[in-house]
């Protein structure tokens, strides 16, 4: 594989990618950010549909959790790993908040009713908060 000056391998997607700006072994940061990138726009979908008045799909809700869910587990096994930055374990600790919404959210689909738009706003700020902080730490 060819090497940078500085000694560090390229990644196969080319030198300009964002996985080479990470010190190596954060990879598992990157994925937790692209499954949870991917798991907003499935969020968007369903809060455009609870805020119309309808239920959300069924199989958009599902993947949705099962992405969040995803990235959740990726980052607990970054700050495992240990010496982890306090904006990753903020980042955690507001993607947590957001899936426990999230349930709450689940829960009313679960009773074929249309979730409270206050919630919904609640959750995805939460989301979107969390997802910054975890994202900041790839800019930074």
């Amino acid at each position: 594989m060819p090497r940078e000056p500085l000694g560090v391998p390229l990644h196969p997607i080319g030198s300009n990618s964002l996985i080479n700006v990470l010190p190596r072994g954060n990879d598992m940061l990157l994925y937790a950010i692209l499954i949870f990138a991917v798991a907003a726009i499935g969020g968007l979908v369903l809060a455009s549909s609870v805020l119309r008045g309808k239920l959300a799909p069924w199989a958009i809700s599902v993947l949705h959790a099962l992405l969040g869910a995803s990235g959740l587990v990726l980052l607990i096994l970054v700050v495992l790993q240990g010496a982890a930055p306090a904006r990753l374990t903020a980042a955690l600790a507001l993607l947590v908040l957001a899936a426990l919404g999230g349930f709450f959210l689940a829960s009313f689909h679960l009773r074929k009713q249309v979730a409270p738009k206050a919630v919904v706003f609640v959750h995805a700020g939460v989301a979107v908060v969390g997802f910054l902080t975890l994202l900041s730490l790839l800019l930074a």
